[in-house]
């Protein structure tokens, strides 16, 4: 038995409203993610909703959070891990080395203006 569950549609983080402009310019110029429109009961709330193939990214906003304590995160696939490093770098953001190598991946960690930590990962191929 279980409980039925057939997808996944989307991941919710959370950034503080002071941070809402830098959390949309992260998520669409630095990772090139697509906004679509929110439903009309969503639109007063603020923060946005991205669409990446079937799945979404909801931005929140949420005050009083202390996300870098936390490990919680998002994990996005690339095609070219080294490319999509120079890429983030060269825009200005940290590079976290993976604390925690897994067989068979390769990864490493960015933070959003918010704090939450996002993973950007390839298969290896070898």
């Amino acid at each position: 038995m279980s409980a039925g569950i057939v997808n996944f549609h989307h991941v919710n983080v959370t950034v503080p409203r002071a941070l809402e402009r830098a959390a949309k310019d992260f998520y669409s110029a630095r990772l090139g993610l697509e906004e679509v429109p929110k439903p009309e009961a969503s639109r007063g709330r603020g923060g946005a909703w991205y669409q990446l193939g079937s799945v979404q990214l909801h931005l929140s906003l949420e005050d009083g959070l202390d996300e870098r304590s936390s490990t919680r995160h998002v994990c996005f696939v690339v095609e070219d891990l080294l490319r999509a490093q120079d890429y983030l770098a060269s825009a200005g953001l940290e590079i976290l080395s993976d604390p925690r190598p897994v067989p068979g991946t390769q990864r490493f960690y960015v933070r959003d203006p918010g704090g939450n930590l996002i993973e950007i990962a390839q298969r290896k191929t070898d």
